[in-house]
């Protein structure tokens, strides 16, 4: 395996729990909730235009995963129950996803709270 290009094995969409489940070529694998999937989109509409301008979106925590579309043979197109589906997700991005979940979603939460923002609708 190339090291920088993780293949992905197995992918899983678990509708009922909202996780999509991925697993790679390094033996790695992971759980991701569409939740957490939603609000770090690799989407401009989430992520901008350039660094510093990611845009913190709240009131995700009942989304859902509507559907998943292969793109090439780099990525998959996450569409969501609440209409976001700009979101091209790499395999790159899903492993970086999978290995920074806890930091990632630690900040998210603290910027949620500083904000006065919820993940309630």
């Amino acid at each position: 395996m190339d090291q920088g290009r993780p293949r992905p094995t197995e992918i899983k969409v678990r509708r009922a729990e909202k996780i999509l489940d991925i697993s790679f070529d390094d033996g790695t694998s992971y759980s991701l909730r569409a939740e957490y999937l939603r609000v770090e989109s690799p989407s401009a509409e989430v992520q901008g235009h350039g660094p510093g301008q990611k845009v913190l979106v709240a009131g995700r925590r009942h989304v859902s995963i509507a559907n998943v579309e292969p793109v090439g043979n780099y990525a998959i197109r996450i569409d969501f129950d609440d209409l976001h589906d700009t979101g091209i997700f790499s395999w790159r991005y899903l492993r970086q996803l999978g290995m920074e979940h806890e930091d990632r979603w630690q900040a998210y939460i603290t910027a949620l709270e500083a904000s006065g923002l919820s993940r309630d609708p």
